[in-house]
């Protein structure tokens, strides 16, 4: 691979008041985010003004144990349902894409279609599916277990199949709206799915019009060899958790090859590990402001979050803060969160962390944090990029609203004076700042 002439992509993970697991403690948090949508609306339009590609949203219908020591320290017992909220956004924002994670367990593929192709009429073309199995919640929705693992991604391949028949379901040029004929739409220029698969049988069409991106961007975040399977087949923007160069560039390269081998450009697979960043004008701020965080940590909280959904076969909880963590021993493969679980085991082989250690570690949910100036950030980013290791990077904020601001008024000039990043938005769509092609009516 030769130098890189394209530029570094960015989208900004955005959940509550932040991704830190101590982030809503801080003196300087949004503690009311999960109420309040003009926290959001002020998050979005800083991101903007930052020229991010897009904003991202996770989600979960589970909240685990609800008897477990953690579960009254959980934020994530209050959120924001991700498409209720991104409709509201895309009011109130111009340029920056919009990306909503919808699971395929838990959901129906004729709701999902419908409602992204609003979001994206709604937007000018800045909708993005965040297509993910779910780690959990089968006992809300008639079930007394969780899909297990294949089965989960069976149906979220062929779920991706109906999505995108149903969004062809009309010609771009479909509705003709002719007062004078009295003709509202060219039946010549429908499509039925007539999907019949193992999982849902689907006959459409879809009664909306055709998304402005012809699809939305898929986006795609599990990387076990599942989640690669479908990333290769179907993802456009790909969020992953990498601790190392050498690791994520030997997934870049898999996933890649993996996208070529079925008819793919490696140009339609965009990589963004996901990272924490702390800034400030010195190393020194940078490092205070670090340890001021770290010091919230609650050790109950995250190995109750640890536990619940990594299946690490030890129990923290019983270990002092300072023993060394003991190596996982054929721990038992977990049915939620199989990528994340192996990369907190390779975490623990390779660093042998002590148990207060490992907390620190995984504080930001087991992503690379980088603590130091906006030029230490853009050198390690600068790096990774051309060394092909990132397309990009999904920044981590660790707590919201002041590490958003910190970075798009530290690092993004830095960024944009390296010729890294754009100094403005070029194109309209979400597909346009990404560089991937409109998707042409495959069923046309």
């Amino acid at each position: 691979m030769g130098q890189r002439q394209d530029h570094i992509r960015l989208g900004g993970f955005l959940s509550g008041a932040g991704s830190h697991f101590a982030g809503w403690r801080h003196p300087s948090a949004d503690r009311d985010a999960a109420f309040n949508i003009q926290r959001y609306v002020n998050y979005a339009k800083t991101l903007e003004r930052g020229c991010f590609d897009a904003l991202f949203l996770n989600d979960n219908f589970e909240l685990g144990d609800l008897g477990a020591k953690g579960f009254s320290r959980n934020t994530h017992t209050s959120r924001w349902d991700p498409m209720t909220l991104l409709t509201a956004l895309s009011m109130v924002t111009n340029h920056i894409g919009l990306v909503a994670t919808v699971n395929t367990s838990y959901n129906e593929p004729f709701n999902v279609a419908r409602r992204f192709a609003s979001l994206d009429q709604l937007s000018g073309g800045r909708a993005g599916w965040n297509l993910v199995t779910s780690l959990g919640g089968g006992e809300n929705f008639n079930r007394t277990d969780h899909l297990p693992h294949q089965e989960r991604y069976a149906r979220a391949e062929e779920f991706f199949d109906v999505v995108t028949k149903l969004w062809d379901s009309w010609d771009d040029n479909a509705f003709l709206r002719d007062p004078v004929s009295g003709q509202w739409v060219d039946p010549a220029k429908l499509h039925l799915a007539q999907h019949q698969g193992e999982c849902f049988s689907v006959r459409g069409p879809l009664n909306t019009p055709r998304p402005p991106q012809g699809w939305p961007v898929i986006a795609q975040a599990g990387s076990s060899g599942e989640g690669l399977a479908l990333a290769a087949r179907a993802g456009e923007l790909i969020f992953t958790a990498q601790q190392t160069l050498p690791a994520a560039q030997a997934f870049y390269q898999k996933l890649k090859d993996q996208a070529i081998a079925l008819g793919r450009s490696a140009n339609d697979v965009l990589i963004l590990p996901g990272v924490a960043t702390v800034v400030a004008h010195s190393r020194v701020q940078a490092e205070e402001k670090y340890e001021e965080l770290q010091a919230l940590l609650d050790p109950v909280m995250i190995f109750s979050s640890i536990i619940d959904f990594l299946d690490l076969g030890v129990d923290l909880t019983s270990l002092p803060l300072d023993a060394k963590v003991p190596l996982p021993k054929n721990p038992p493969l977990t049915q939620g969160h199989q990528s994340r679980q192996q990369l907190v085991i390779d975490l623990i082989h390779r660093d042998r962390p002590t148990v207060r250690e490992l907390l620190r570690k995984l504080a930001s949910g087991g992503h690379r944090t980088i603590v130091g100036t906006a030029s230490d950030i853009a050198d390690d980013f600068e790096h990774w990029f051309h060394h092909y290791g990132a397309d990009g990077f999904n920044i981590m904020f660790t707590h919201l609203p002041t590490a958003a601001d910190d970075f798009v008024n530290l690092v993004v000039p830095e960024l944009q004076r390296r010729g890294l990043l754009r100094t403005a938005y070029e194109g309209k769509t979400l597909r346009d700042h990404l560089g991937l092609k409109r998707v042409e009516n495959k069923r046309g």
